[in-house]
């Protein structure tokens, strides 16, 4: 076979099992010392070339997940997978050892189960809500969507459509804990004629709600938008008027990398680094 010099913006065209990749060569060329670099050198005779194409007789479905690590250097698979002993098999293969590497933390690569909770009470004119989500990062991120404006209204009630055109200040939501977020809406008695009203908005939604079942039905409508699916619906107090959603998703795992930087020669080279996306527990 001649031999073959790949300039590393050439193309390449591999079929591994039959199934086809079409990459630049210095994709393949990000970990020098592996298989796949080597190819291009002609210095593996596991690869054959064939009618311009490197043909290897190894899993072709496996190998994308490979070649989306090289083009990302991060692994990132789906929730439902489950083959992480053989796509380390083939990272020994192909000589990516950082790869293997991180596919031994195979507890962090897998997706878990998330649980969120929405408590909702009538007192009154008014409605109470609290949030408990088992991830403090999505309870973080449904806090940042949810706004609570407050004023005094003249002659405002529950039933008010739209706050009257005095100004509306935002109030602080109350967070117990990084897995809590408590707030309210409605109207309250103030003085004589006086109301407090509390209108709550939700993100993406730019309305300012004030009835509780409409603060309600928007706030499970943007969990399962989100993914979310409900699972259960129980009353937990008949007397206090409680009523308890609960809904469950599966959280995708943080990712896992590693680094290619410059050396001095110029090269590519690969550190074996592990970065995992931080995340409250």
């Amino acid at each position: 076979m001649a031999e073959i010099a790949m300039n590393n913006r050439e193309v390449v065209v591999l079929s591994v099992g039959g199934v086809r990749f079409v990459t630049w060569a210095s994709t393949l060329q990000q970990f020098p010392e592996s298989r796949l670099a080597r190819m291009l050198n002609n210095d593996d005779q596991e690869f054959k070339l064939v009618n311009g194409e490197f043909f290897v007789d190894r899993d072709g479905t496996l190998f994308s997940y490979i070649m989306d690590f090289l083009r990302t250097l991060q692994v990132s698979l789906p929730t439902d997978f489950s083959d992480y002993q053989r796509l380390r098999r083939e990272a020994e293969f192909y000589g990516l050892h950082p790869l293997a590497d991180l596919l031994s933390q195979e507890h962090l690569l897998k997706p878990r189960m998330e649980i969120l909770e929405v408590r909702f009470s009538f007192q009154e004119m008014q409605a109470f809500f609290r949030i408990f989500g088992s991830c403090s990062t999505t309870v973080e991120t449904l806090a940042e969507k949810i706004t609570v404006f407050t004023g005094q209204q003249s002659g405002q009630s529950w039933n008010s459509p739209f706050p009257s055109q005095k100004p509306l200040v935002p109030l602080p939501l109350e967070r117990p804990s990084h897995h809590d977020v408590i707030f309210q809406c409605g109207t309250d008695y103030s003085a004589g004629d006086q109301f407090v009203a509390r209108y709550v908005s939700i993100k993406p939604d730019n309305r300012k709600l004030i009835n509780g079942t409409n603060v309600l039905g928007l706030l499970l409508d943007t969990l399962l938008k989100d993914g979310f699916r409900l699972i259960s619906t129980r009353t937990v107090s008949s007397e206090e008027k409680v009523e308890c959603y609960s809904f469950e998703r599966m959280r995708r795992p943080a990712c896992l990398a590693v680094t290619a930087h410059q050396t001095a020669g110029g090269s590519e080279v690969a550190q074996a680094k592990r970065s995992q996306v931080q995340r409250r527990k």
